[in-house]
């Protein structure tokens, strides 16, 4: 099992900055994967961006590419997601999530979520 825990959230205006992060513990070893999701109110959840643990490659979703970038620190088993110049409909719940596997490519593993406001 891999417990997830989420920090960072909170309110900015839009064009600011936060950094979130996510404090993996338990069998951090076997994860293959970690990624932010959001939640909107009244929306679908969606992908955000993820990292591949070994080798670090990065994927984002068109709406933050360019303004989010994802980051690990595999000695601390933490993952960030710096966001910059902010938007209001990135405001959301953000959750992080973990597997443990290539495919398929399910997350089985998720945090509590952190809210994120971005007022304009």
């Amino acid at each position: 099992q891999v417990q997830l825990v989420e920090s960072g959230g909170g309110m900015v205006q839009a064009g600011g900055s936060l950094t979130l992060s996510c404090a993996a513990s338990g069998l951090t070893f076997s994860l293959v994967y970690m990624a932010w999701f959001r939640q909107a109110p009244g929306k679908e959840r969606e992908f955000v961006a993820s990292i591949m643990w070994n080798t670090g490659t990065t994927h984002y979703a068109d709406s933050v590419k360019g303004r989010f970038t994802i980051s690990r620190d595999n000695a601390k088993n933490t993952v960030h997601l710096q966001m910059n110049s902010l938007k209001p409909e990135d405001t959301a719940v953000y959750h992080c999530a973990a597997r443990a596997h290539f495919y398929p490519p399910d997350y089985e593993y998720w945090g509590q979520g952190t809210q994120v406001t971005v007022s304009s």
